[in-house]
């Protein structure tokens, strides 16, 4: 079983469970395998989000990199997908993100990109594992050859740049409200709308180290959504704590997820055909309502297991460009290598302005099923054996058999939290309220602390 790596990295409490000497670790291990085993002076480009902890682990972290010979390049607070751009961009060894994305200021995480700005596959990342927790002393630089850290300005403003040479429409007039999650995009995401010539206002774009994700943001759209309806927004934004997934609010109030701005997108790039082989990538956690609205405009759907990465291997290894999560993580392979929030937010916009027609429509070209989903508490050392207890998959069985075809139940392990999702959906909402109740219940008997 890994012991560090989750489907985003590596997670935990800041100076808990994600400690400087794991940091430090970690920058070694990671240097030392991305480089080539150090055939040469690896450079790797390091960016954080606005948590308070992030100043503590990257002194660490950029410690274990230059004690093994790594020049590192400090891109300050700048959104994950920024460094995966940058780290393609100037043919760097590796970037690295310290950012807990969605999770509350008290964790945080360290995630990697290989050279072309993609997460790295399971097996480097195993790799890495190994060498934090073997004996190997990893080859220690000394005099001239120990690493050097470079904090040079005008990289943020660098990505910024690629971001708006993005736009394939004049948004000049466009009214947006941009919640910034007080994380990595409060300065980016507004200077990019306002150089595109959109009408800007902004709300969380205040970090104190504390504050991030902290009612607000794509896992907290309440607000968002009162202002926007209240106001004569064309389209309202929401970010995640790392801007690398967005959230949209139509102009009516509602939220626009993830699914329905996959779909949306799929549509729109197909019309242009730009969209590869037709087809959409998503996730077996994706609406079933996507499946249908896919089907009857001529688009197909292929699904990974959860997690980001998945579906952009999925993408990489099968030639397609468009792809992501209903979370709002998306994917425009074309553009940039990783979900890009701020980038989903440009290409929504240019769809609204190009097709003449209002956010609230996309409501309305797709029928999701209902979807209910119970998070039960749970240690990371049972997630395993709630996959495989007999008595939970015999209830799964049960309660399809039970659906007959018109829904589905899905048990998923958090990548990123002691947790286990039961998720269900179909088109009896009284039905699937009770079954999801049921099942959370049973795990929190048998293996959990409490639903």
């Amino acid at each position: 079983m890994r012991k560090l790596f989750g489907t985003d990295g590596v997670r935990g409490i800041a100076n808990q469970e994600l400690t400087s000497d794991l940091a430090f670790k970690l920058g070694q291990a990671a240097a030392y395998v991305l480089a080539g085993e150090l055939s040469h002076k690896p450079k790797i480009m390091v960016g954080t989000d606005t948590r308070i902890s992030c100043d503590m682990l990257e002194c660490a972290l950029n410690a274990g990199l230059c004690s093994v010979g790594a020049d590192v390049i400090s891109l300050g607070v700048i959104p994950t997908p920024g460094v995966a751009y940058l780290t393609s961009h100037y043919r760097a060894d590796a970037g690295v993100v310290i950012s807990a994305s969605h999770n509350s200021f008290e964790f945080n995480g360290i995630k990697f990109f290989d050279s072309d700005g993609y997460k790295l596959p399971d097996e480097l990342e195993n790799k890495i594992e190994d060498f934090v927790f073997s004996d190997t002393t990893l080859p220690h630089k000394t005099g001239a050859r120990i690493g050097k850290i470079f904090r040079e300005t005008g990289y943020l403003d660098e990505y910024i740049q690629f971001l708006v040479s993005q736009a394939d429409s004049n948004i000049e007039g466009f009214r947006v409200l941009i919640d910034c999650a007080n994380g990595a995009a409060y300065k980016a995401a507004p200077e990019v709308f306002k150089r595109l010539g959109a009408v800007v206002e902004v709300i969380n774009n205040e970090p104190d180290g504390i504050n991030i994700n902290d009612n607000c943001g794509s896992t907290h759209m309440e607000a968002l959504c009162t202002r926007v309806r209240e106001g004569e927004y064309d389209l309202g934004i929401a970010y995640d704590g790392d801007a690398d997934r967005m959230l949209a609010v139509s102009e009516d109030g509602r939220v626009i997820n993830g699914d329905k701005i996959l779909g949306a997108l799929a549509v729109h790039l197909k019309k242009k055909k730009k969209l590869e082989k037709d087809t959409l990538v998503v996730t077996i956690m994706s609406n079933m309502g996507l499946d249908v609205f896919s089907e009857q405009n001529g688009i197909s759907i292929v699904k990974t297991q959860v997690g980001d990465r998945y579906v952009v291997e999925e993408m990489r290894r099968s030639g397609y460009s468009l792809g992501g999560e209903q979370s709002g993580h998306v994917i425009l392979r074309e553009c940039n290598s990783t979900g890009d929030g701020i980038l989903t937010s440009i290409k929504l916009a240019d769809k609204l302005i190009e097709e003449g027609i209002r956010a609230s429509l996309i409501h309305e070209t797709m029928e999701e099923f209902p979807q209910v989903m119970i998070n039960v508490k749970i240690t990371n050392s049972n997630k395993k054996k709630v996959m495989e207890d007999g008595h939970i998959s015999d209830k799964i069985k049960a309660i399809e058999t039970e659906l007959n075809g018109e829904g589905r139940m899905i048990l998923r392990p958090s990548g990123t939290e002691p947790l286990i999702r039961v998720m269900m959906e179909g088109r009896n909402m009284d039905l699937i309220n009770a079954r999801t109740k049921e099942m959370a219940e049973l795990i929190a008997i048998r293996f959990g602390e409490e639903v």
